[in-house]
């Protein structure tokens, strides 16, 4: 698929707001994910566990902090939501990898996951489909003006957005890439 033909971010038709540094040990702002990023599903092979991430420059008002990864490229017109993890503490600025996957050791106490579009709590790798080209998959952090967003596990990932968008006083992300 051609960069002009691209579904845009997901940050992009959101309210502006003000930068939060994401970096990771794992992945790299638009070099490949590693294979033990990637599903171990839909004929992929990899580990499926959830990269590390650190995130710094969120502002004094910050109460809790959002962490979703999209992938906008995927061909069901509404993109795929691979992992959403919520109600994170405002003193919280890593998540280790495998926080979000496996045992999930290292999900701080009182953080919730979501359901991704694969229907599980919990983290799902980039499986692209053969021959579709590089799909972008949007790691990003979101810092929110509220402890906890009033929702429980069984919440869409559009509830969580939804909620997000209406409490974000900052926010950042990585995008690695991936195609087979």
């Amino acid at each position: 698929m051609a960069d002009d033909q691209r579904p845009p971010l997901p940050h992009d038709h959101l309210p502006p707001a003000p930068s939060l540094q994401v970096t990771s040990d794992d992945v790299t702002h638009g070099e490949a994910v590693p294979d033990e990023h990637l599903a171990d599903a839909m004929g992929m092979t990899g580990d499926n566990q959830s990269p590390h991430l650190r995130w710094e420059g969120a502002p004094p008002e910050t109460q809790s902090f959002v962490v979703t990864c999209f992938d906008p490229d995927a061909p069901t017109g509404s993109g795929f939501w691979h992992w959403v993890v919520f109600d994170i503490p405002a003193d919280v600025n890593e998540l280790p990898r495998g926080a979000g996957s496996g045992s999930m050791e290292g999900l701080p106490p009182g953080a919730k996951h979501a359901r991704n579009d694969a229907g599980a709590p919990e983290y799902f790798g980039p499986a692209p489909p053969p021959g579709h080209g590089d799909h972008r998959y949007v790691f990003t952090v979101h810092a929110l003006s509220v402890p906890t967003l009033g929702v429980d596990e069984t919440a869409s990932p559009a509830l969580v957005g939804f909620n997000v968008t209406f409490n974000t006083v900052a926010r950042g992300a990585i995008v690695p890439v991936f195609g087979r």
